[in-house]
Parts: structure tokens; sequence; C-alpha cells
């Protein structure tokens, strides 16, 4: 267990609000009756500068006039009055705190001046605070709900972290109709003090909560999520949904958090990295968290589907193998079990479709026993149990032939829903999707939600629900992981970044590049530098033809097309034309680089990148002179481990590049993992480092060699 502020601020004995008074329409108010009429058994000290009560509770004028210090505050008061209370209880002893106000640090640089004091008292008397600018917390374990709506008093296994305010209390009602219960809720809002990623390891540590899901719009601290989610995933699940990638999502984000998002590319490779699953939409972030907090783990890829309708049932096939599962057919032994309870027409080879089959019992309860029970699938997804839902929309066409009867007289003979149809996952231990276009107005839907069995709205996303599990399970098989350790940078690489800042470069040229880059253990083309044409003759026959000429200064980063490299060069004349076409083209004289030419056919391009607000990545994909137009790279949050580029080189879509193709040998894999991960310790040892773009990386028989290479500097001297 972590010291983490959560533990305490989610379980207070005693809570003091700033700002609730007897008004129902005022916020503070609204949110002091949920913490009031929703369970919550802790003392309750109202503070108001005017009220003798608030709710029939005795009211407080001042911090100093309370009777004990607070375990928590709960602050819904005007901006400027946030500092000075916070200060006051700093002073009386409370540790935990809760900001609902906004106008922070979302609001500009004089918000964030607030924002920043704020911190400071932190600091100084250890009262750790969520906010400013968020809603709250639901901690259904004691029935503490903080939000502006009634929250039911059922205990969920749901966590949920969020950095919007919105989906902790607008979204309750849409919550209840689904019985998707959290266990713990918390809204981080400015994520000031505590952040999404203190929400993350509270909710990994916490033993009521069994899946995780948080809607992100930045990370404060990238390495430190990695780190934390990396403890976490191969237990619980972690969902995420990100909405900072685009232009107009990140700029929505800093206005409503004040929140430096990031390009889309480096989120998904850092929650591929983390082993967080990513969702696109709140919908799925709440309904498939609701899934994997109350499924059995799915334990392979083999998927059964049971149907009452063709449709569905191919429309989760087809799902299910995109999405990377199998829908094996059924050995003849369990199709033989499966056909005398279906239409002699009905497909029974998976999926099993029973083509309007009536008999409710068979699609619930034999076949679904039959195929858990066999052995032949890990996980089974079922589509069309039905039953009042289906009653009350054809009652118009039957209610004559049942001589007008009252529709609640048909439905009062299904009253109960058989045991063995809401015990199929607690008996055979695998996991069940269930799909229905019905409602709770159905009786079966209502019961499979009453009974922890999520039930969703179409075939693709209960195939999507499976597809979840199974993501789950291949992080659940990934080596143990320990974060790599950053050794101290070698000293020919510190004297190479010394001679460039001295001469004033904002980045080493080529061949500084690649004496930088072998001072790191990373493999380079042999070359020399020459000063005229017959050095590069001479170095062509210490070398060897063919020959390549490159220009090699700081003020030439890109060559290119602008007759700044010429290649194949077989013979003295060549070399010596190159050499000229080379100081043509840059206009002065220029140092020039030469190099043995490589016949490789396999490219491949590797870097570092450095976003502001995000930090250093790694980048690997498909090279060469295609790179930007093919788009085949993948990146990763620096550092990683040899295991962690494994599984980055694997996630290329050109991969097939990887192994024997068309008479090439396999690439050495291992080798190039341990490229990238050398590459990626890299920027945290030299944190001057801006950018490295090695373009090509080209494979010459067993062998990677680094043809093409550029170190950039940041703009200013990073502090070491």
């Amino acid at each position: 267990m972590t010291t983490n502020p959560l533990h305490r601020l989610m379980n207070p004995f005693s809570i003091a609000t700033f700002g609730a008074g007897n008004n129902f329409m005022k916020m503070g108010t609204m949110q002091a009756l949920s913490i009031l009429k929703d369970g919550y058994t802790g003392k309750f000290y109202p503070v108001h500068p005017r009220e003798k009560e608030v709710m029939g509770h005795k009211a407080y004028d001042s911090v100093a006039e309370l009777p004990e210090p607070p375990d928590l505050a709960f602050l819904v008061v005007p901006s400027s009055q946030v500092v000075p209370i916070m200060e006051e209880l700093g002073k009386k002893g409370t540790l935990s705190a809760i900001i609902i106000t906004a106008g922070f640090g979302e609001t500009g640089e004089d918000g964030q001046k607030i924002q920043d004091r704020l911190n400071e008292i932190s600091r100084q008397y250890g009262i750790r605070f969520l906010g400013p600018n968020c809603m709250g917390i639901i901690n259904s374990e004691i029935a503490l709900n903080t939000t502006v709506m009634p929250y039911p008093s059922a205990k969920g296994s749901f966590g949920f972290a969020s950095q919007s305010g919105t989906y902790l209390t607008q979204t309750i009602p849409y919550l209840k109709k689904r019985r998707i219960r959290f266990s713990k809720a918390i809204s981080v809002g400015n994520s000031a003090n505590i952040d999404i990623t203190d929400a993350l390891e509270y909710l990994g540590e916490d033993k009521q909560t069994r899946a995780i899901s948080l809607y992100i719009e930045s990370i404060k601290d990238v390495r430190r999520f990695v780190e934390v989610a990396r403890r976490i995933t191969p237990n619980k699940p972690v969902l995420a949904q990100y909405v900072g990638g685009s232009s107009a999502g990140a700029r929505s984000a800093l206005s409503h958090t004040g929140s430096m998002a990031a390009p889309d590319h480096l989120y998904e490779g850092m929650f591929r990295q983390a082993g967080v699953i990513r969702v696109q939409s709140i919908e799925e972030l709440y309904g498939y968290g609701n899934m994997l907090a109350l499924q059995p783990a799915l334990k392979g890829r083999r998927i059964g589907i049971l149907t009452n309708s063709g449709g569905p049932g191919s429309a989760m096939a087809n799902a299910l193998e995109k999405a990377g599962l199998d829908v094996p057919r059924f050995s003849e032994a369990l199709q033989s079990k499966i056909r005398p309870l279906v239409h002699d027409h009905a497909p029974c080879g998976n999926p099993v479709d029973l083509t309007f089959h009536l008999d409710i019992d068979t699609l619930t309860q034999k076949i679904p026993a039959i195929i858990l029970e066999s052995g032949e699938v890990d996980g089974l997804v079922l589509h069309g149990a039905l039953r009042k839902g289906y009653l009350i929309e054809i009652y118009d066409h039957i209610k004559e032939a049942l001589n007008n009867a009252p529709v609640e007289a048909l439905l009062k003979d299904f009253q109960v829903i058989p045991e063995q149809s809401l015990a199929l996952v607690s008996t055979y231990k695998k996991p069940v999707g269930i799909s229905s276009f019905y409602d709770r107005d159905d009786d079966y839907t209502a019961a499979y939600q009453d009974h922890g069995m999520p039930v969703f709205d179409s075939p693709e996303k209960t195939a999507g629900s499976m597809a979840v599990l199974y993501r789950h399970f291949e992080v659940r098989q990934r080596p143990p992981w320990r974060p790599p350790a950053v050794p101290s940078p070698p000293a020919a690489a510190l004297d190479l970044i010394r001679e460039c800042r001295d001469q004033g470069q904002s980045n080493l040229d080529e061949y500084q590049s690649k004496r930088f880059l072998k001072a790191w253990g990373l493999p380079v083309n042999e070359e020399t530098m020459v000063h005229s044409s017959e050095e590069a003759i001479q170095a062509a026959d210490t070398l060897g033809y063919p020959l390549v000429l490159k220009a090699s200064s700081p003020d030439i980063r890109h060559k290119t097309g602008k007759g700044f490299i010429h290649l194949g060069l077989d013979s003295a004349d060549a070399v010596a034309d190159a050499y000229g076409k080379i100081q043509n083209a840059a206009g002065k004289q220029v140092p020039v680089l030469a190099g043995r030419m490589l016949k490789g056919k396999r490219e491949f391009v590797a870097g570092i990148v450095d976003h502001h607000g995000f930090g250093p990545s790694v980048m690997f994909g498909f090279g060469g002179i295609f790179t930007e137009a093919l788009d085949d790279v993948v990146f990763r949050p620096a550092p990683l481990s040899i295991e962690d580029a494994g599984e980055m080189i694997a996630d290329i879509r050109s991969k097939k590049l990887l192994g024997e193709f068309r008479g090439m040998p396999a690439v050495n894999t291992k080798t190039l993992a341990e490229i990238i991960h050398r590459l990626s310790l890299i920027p945290l040892a030299h944190p001057e480092i801006g950018e490295i773009d090695i373009n090509p990386l080209i494979v010459e028989k067993d062998n990677l060699v680094a043809v093409d290479a550029l170190v950039v500097l940041k703009k200013n001297r990073a502090e070491r």
C-alpha cells in the first residue's frame, strides 16, 4: 500500500462544508444534500458566515469555531475566498480538501498564480486536495456522495476517475438505468495537487475495485503514469478515453481544465506501453468498464456465438474476428448435442442460430450450458433473450385472440427468470456477453443487469466487450515489468554536446550525430570526413567502392533531393565529380562525409521526439524516402525495456518485412530491440536533446546500421 493521499480523502470521519446553506438552488447546498441524504454516517459541520443552522445542523462562523479539525473540507465558495479558507484549514490541522470552485489554472496566467498559491499552502501544512474545478467523489463503500446528483446506495466494483466533473454527475441517471455501479469515482478537475495518476494508483490499490476507467484530457507526468499503470494492469484492467489528440480537443482541454494535451499518436503509444486499453467514447468507458468489473477474466480467444437471428450472429462473428478473437467451428460431438434442440435447418456450427425459436429456455439455459461446459470456448456472446418486452410490443396484434384481456394479465404469468439463466457466469466461470434491442422494459434485460450481466444494445457492442476482455488477457500475458535503469551518459557523448554548444550549433552535424550514437553503442556506418576531392578519392581507396558522399554541416539537416547526397559512386572520377556538385549545391565550402555504400533492401526509421507537455518518446517504423508517405510508425514514451521495444517493433503495419521476405532472411529483431532500448535511454540521460532522427536504419545481411542520423538540441539548455 502506498501513501496515496486519496486513501484518507475518500474515507473521512467528518466533513466540513463551505458554501452550503439553506437555499436548495445553490450548488453547494445541492452537494451537501447528497452527503446528508445518500447514507454518509460521519460528522457534518457546515461553515456559514450568516446562517445559524444549515439543513438542521448547527452552522459555524469560521474554521476557527469548528469543534475539531475536519477530516475533509468541501469548498464551493467564490474563488477569492478559497486561499484564505485553505490557510485556516491548514492551521487547524485538516489534511484533505475538495475544491469545487472554478476560476484557477484553466482561466490563464492570473488564475494559475492563485492555483500555485494553493499548492504552496499544501506543502506548508500537508493538506492535499482534489480540484479545483472538479465535482468531488463517490465512495459507495461508505455511502459518500459529494456530487449534485443523488447516487443509489448499492455498492459496485467499477472504479472511475475523470478530468470532467460532468461524467460523475449528469451521467448518474444514465448509469442507474444500466445498473452500472461505482466502487469509487473521483473527479480530479484541474489536477493541481492530486491528479489522474494518483487516482489510478488509489483505485489500483482499492480492494473493492475490480476494473478501472479513466477519462483523460492530459497526463502531467507520463513516465509516472506508465510506471503506475504497469503495476496495476497485470491484475486489474484499466480503460482510458483520451480526447486531447486533435487540435480542437487540445484547445478545449486547455480551456476546460488548463490541461496541456499532446498528439493522439503519442497517447496511443503510451497506453499500449502501459497496458491500458483505449476506448473511443464515454459509452464504451462505462459499458466495457462495467463488463470488466463484473465478468470473470477471459482465458483464451475462442468465443461461442448463440443468437435467435442470423444477422446479429453474423455481425458479432465479423466484429470478433476483426478484433483478433476466434469463432471456431464447433466439433461434430458438440453440434450433435445442440442439434436436437434447434430447428432442422438451423445452423449450429458457431454461430448457433435458433432462427426465431420461441423456447426462451433453450436460448438462455440449455444451449449456453452445453457450449460453456464443452471446453471448446473461452467465452460466449448471446443475442435475443427477450420476453415481456416482446409481448408488450405485439400486444395490439394479439389482444383480440386473448379476448381483449389487459396486457398486465398476459404478463403476470412471467414473473420469474429461471436461476439457471442468471447463473451462467458463476456456474461456468467464463464471461458471457449479452446483446438485446430491448431495455429494462423487458424482464430478461432487467434480470441480467440486476445479476451482474451487462446487456448491450447492439451485437457489435457485445462483441466489443469481449474484445476488451481479450485485450486484458493479452496484457496479463506480458512478462513482469521493471522500469529500465538510465545509465550515466558516456564521456564521449557529453564532449560532443559540449562541442556543439560551444560552437553555437542548434544541432549536431551528421558526422557528430553518428559519433554521438556510436558512443551510446548504436551501430553506425563506417565513414570518414573529407575536405577535398583528393581526400574523397583516398577515402574511397580505403573504404572501397561503391562510395557515398554527403554534405555534413549543422546548417544542412535534410539532404535528399537537394544535391547534398550522391550514392553508388564507383570510380575516382565519379567521386571527384560528386564532391564538386555538393560544394556547388551548398554555395560555400562544406565538409563532406565519405562512407561505404550499404546494400540493404529493407529500411526502417527510428528516433526520439520530445513534445512539450508530454516528454520524450521513441519512434520506430518503416523508413527510407517513403517514411512520411506510408506513415507506418509507432511511438512509445521513453525509456523502454528490451521487452517494450520488442512489442513496439511488432506493432508496425509492415511487420511482415521483419520476417523472411522475398528471399531475404528475417531481421534480427533481438538486435533491433536492443537498438531501440538503448536509443530510448538517451533523452533521459541527455535532457538537452529535443530530437534524434535515424533514417534509414538499413538491414544489411544480419546487421542493422544507422546510415543517416541527426541529433537536435533544445533551444535552451535543460537543467542537469
